[in-house]
């Protein structure tokens, strides 16, 4: 006997990139699932960079799981929305009568079934999105970290109401940072300190290095093998491990900016993206930071220690860089692409939490994200 539906989820996903597709294959690959534990995850809504696709009556209906795996198929393959025939119960909007869509149907929603916003964009874009969704009493899930990371103003809005929000996936993909920071704060137990190395990328780098690897051959290597950006000093700069200090900080209570966070970059600003390209950096540029990085890898090895790229949030704020850890502990035997963090507390001074495991990639961050949504259910529950 079917179980009967108790929960019914809206959603509206804000972008379609990587983390989006694999998010709207694994709702539809887990409708059996979700089904078995009474919950339905209704798609009304997919919205890219350009437009909006979203169905007739979002009170009502979805975009069905045809469309839905249609609409990945297209997008893979480099289609925008505005692209998709318009066959079915659905309208397409573009920008910028599409924000406006979105609007809407956070206000029809969310005084009536309650809607999910789903934020699996890369842009600063949708903060206001995000706010006026909280206004009209929707939840709403990120897995861009930009939102969080912009004004602290924002920040506060958007968290104010903490049952309505989710961002577990803004850092270390699905493992579950965020939850345990929040539970141990709430558990009345102050944390006095959270290192984490949250970069799969600068994990792998800087394990590699251990082997007596030049920096440039380590580097060229990651990007062969999809780690890194297409750009690798968009991950050797540090900005994205420093969002997501700035999150963890933020949630530690510390009211600062970007503008506060100490961030180590590992090239110079002479081989920046505005003073050369990506192939004359991969070419020529790399090269010039080999000696540098063998003789920092060289003096941490004889002092016993490793190099790891993390970062450090404490009392006197926050930093982003390479640190000397010993060799034996969670951070210095961190091998390959895993992210590690360590968070210190009363309960946990002498032997941290550590928190491992695959920190990146598409798959485990939107599954991390659909962890988020389904955490929603029971404000979504119909009235016996």
């Amino acid at each position: 006997m079917p179980t009967a539906v108790k929960s019914v989820l809206p959603v509206v996903l804000l972008g379609c990139g990587g983390v989006g597709r694999y998010l709207l294959r694994h709702i539809v690959s887990c409708r059996p699932l979700h089904a078995n534990q009474g919950v339905a995850i209704r798609v009304v809504g997919v919205a890219d960079s350009s437009s909006l696709l979203v169905a007739d009556d979002v009170n009502s209906s979805g975009l069905d799981d045809a469309l839905l795996t249609h609409l990945c198929a297209a997008k893979s393959a480099g289609s925008p929305l505005s692209s998709l025939l318009s066959q079915g119960n659905y309208q397409l909007f573009r920008n910028p009568e599409a924000r406006s869509k979105v609007i809407d149907a956070a206000t029809t929603l969310g005084r009536t079934t309650g809607l999910v916003l789903v934020d699996c964009s890369a842009t600063y874009d949708t903060v206001n999105l995000m706010k006026d969704a909280v206004g009209h009493g929707c939840c709403i899930v990120l897995a861009n970290k930009k939102p969080l990371t912009g004004a602290y103003e924002d920040f506060q809005k958007l968290v104010s109401n903490f049952r309505q929000i989710r961002f577990e996936s803004t850092v270390g993909a699905g493992l579950p940072v965020i939850a345990s920071v929040t539970r141990i704060i709430a558990s009345g137990d102050p944390i006095s300190r959270i290192v984490g190395s949250l970069s799969g990328t600068l994990g792998y780098v800087m394990s590699e290095l251990e082997d007596g690897k030049r920096f440039s051959e380590v580097v060229k290597t990651a990007k062969s093998l999809g780690f890194t950006e297409p750009d690798p000093r968009d991950d050797l700069g540090g900005m994205d491990v420093a969002r997501k200090a700035l999150i963890l900080a933020r949630l530690l209570g510390q009211q600062i900016s970007m503008d506060n966070i100490n961030v180590e970059s590992l090239y110079p600003s002479e081989l920046g993206p505005d003073a050369v390209s990506t192939e004359d950096f991969l070419e020529s540029g790399l090269v010039q930071l080999d000696r540098s990085m063998e003789e920092r890898v060289r003096a941490a090895s004889s002092r016993g220690n490793v190099l790891r790229y993390v970062c450090e949030i404490g009392s006197k704020g926050c930093q982003v860089g390479l640190k000397e850890l010993q060799k034996d502990s969670a951070l210095g035997r961190l091998r390959g692409s895993d992210n590690v963090v360590e968070i210190y507390s009363r309960c946990y001074e002498s032997s941290p939490l550590v928190i491992q495991g695959a920190g990146a990639g598409n798959d485990t961050t939107a599954a991390g994200v659909l962890a988020d949504i389904m955490d929603l259910q029971d404000l979504f529950q119909k009235p016996a």
